[in-house]
């Protein structure tokens, strides 16, 4: 294994030899839970791979489609504004991680699935979906005694301590969940119900589906369709809340630039507006400053998801041999002295007159990776994030709970795998601003 911890050497592994290092290693937990490389994220590099890649970034989260679902992430947001206004009656903390995971959820559950899990009987409790996404991105990013020791040695130490047991626990409740979805797609009502909707991301693949070619050199079934699932709906419901998590608790903790935002917003958006569309973000400047500087000191992952190296390549003057893992450490090289001054301060204007953006074009910042490999459901998470804080520092002013004094009582420990989150969940009180 190599760890990449320079934006100089992660430039030599996305760029010059982005193709040579374009594979993924192979783990139980991924194979498990992609349906065999089925999906996006863990497909081996080759022709199926680019057909779904080509698949994410032409039909699934082009711009025009990304478009289609403004109403679902307005809506949702404004249900999130509704629910924080209760709150703020009673002066009484909201949980913002829990309300940021539920934000994302719901969006993804609409956009994807088709299905409001708001709504009685929804097949999976909200606390319940939140586990989940934790339980599986514990299993992708965790290895098993197999993956350390192949043979029967591996598969008995995972007999004894139950590293498969839990995957396949993990795997059979997400199995189970997907195929009520596509179940419920293939009733007549339901079908009749997409056609006069933006058709969600289940219904789209069905579509597919059911038209291609008996010819067609690219197959697509059911395994395909929850291997694409599987990514959508645990980066989609993780990566996006957990960046408006620490962006709200670096906020908190640095009251300047949480001010100095609310009073770009409200100036700038006038006062007393009834709703924040996504028509006003690329209105105010600053708070894109701010989602930058969250995503350099705070990367939902750490550590990009491992490429593995088809070739002999050379990085930094070292050889590395082919069938390499290569992990690139973006939260070191977000934190990098060399390249950012106080880089563990939170300062969003370091972005001000700088070209460094986190679209995959500079290898000093990247939450989404970069090349062949970057994320393509990036604007996706990117509008939600956007249009989450937006509402929540333009229609209230946000206090600390009874105990904390200033904003560095709040603690930033971090938890987690695959995903590093805020330990301990961000309670803050919000205040009606008008």
């Amino acid at each position: 294994m190599v760890v990449i911890s320079s934006s100089e050497a992660a430039g030599e592994v996305l760029k010059t030899h982005d193709l040579g290092c374009c594979n993924r290693p192979n783990t139980v937990g991924t194979g498990k839970l992609s349906y065999g490389f089925k999906d996006i994220s863990f497909a081996q590099y080759g022709e199926y791979w680019r057909e779904m890649r080509k698949l994410a970034v032409i039909e699934l989260f082009s711009l025009k489609k990304v478009q289609s679902f403004k109403s679902i992430r307005e809506e949702e947001v404004g249900f999130m504004v509704k629910k924080v206004s209760e709150s703020a009656l009673n002066q009484s903390p909201v949980d913002l991680s829990k309300t940021f995971f539920s934000l994302t959820a719901s969006i993804i559950c609409r956009v994807a699935l088709g299905q409001n899990f708001n709504e009685s009987g929804f097949v999976i409790e909200q606390e319940r979906i939140e586990e989940l996404v934790s339980e599986a991105l514990l299993a992708l990013g965790s290895f098993t005694c197999s993956d350390l020791f192949p043979g029967g040695l591996g598969r008995f130490l995972d007999w004894l301590f139950g590293g498969h047991k839990r995957i396949n626990k993990v795997f059979e409740e997400l199995d189970a969940f997907y195929q009520h979805v596509i179940d419920d797609h293939l009733k007549p009502k339901v079908a009749k119900k997409v056609v006069d909707s933006p058709a969600d991301i289940v219904a789209l693949l069905l579509d597919m589906m059911d038209k291609q070619g008996t010819k067609d050199y690219f197959k697509f079934n059911i395994d395909n369709i929850k291997g694409v699932l599987m990514d959508i709906f645990l980066a989609g419901v993780d990566t996006g809340a957990i960046a408006m998590i620490w962006a709200m608790t670096e906020l908190a903790r640095n009251p300047r630039v949480m001010k100095k935002a609310q009073e770009e917003i409200r100036t700038t958006l006038g006062l007393k507006r009834e709703r924040i569309t996504e028509e006003d973000i690329d209105k105010v400047d600053y708070l894109k400053l701010i989602i930058k500087e969250t995503f350099r000191l705070h990367p939902p992952l750490p550590f990009l998801l491992p490429r593995e190296t088809m070739s002999h390549v050379k990085i930094q003057g070292y050889d590395i041999p082919p069938k390499t893992q290569i992990q690139l450490n973006v939260w070191t090289i977000g934190r990098d002295p060399e390249r950012w001054t106080d880089p563990e301060d939170f300062i969003p204007e370091r972005f001000a007159n700088s070209s460094v953006d986190f679209r995959g074009q500079h290898f000093e910042l990247l939450p989404f990776g970069s090349g062949r490999r970057i994320c393509p459901g990036m604007p996706m998470a990117i509008g939600t994030v956007e249009l989450g804080l937006l509402n929540l520092l333009y229609f209230f002013d946000w206090r600390l709970p009874q105990g904390m004094i200033k904003g560095e009582d709040i603690d930033i420990e971090e938890a987690g795998n695959l995903t590093i989150v805020k330990k301990q969940p961000l309670q803050l009180v919000p205040v009606q601003y008008h």
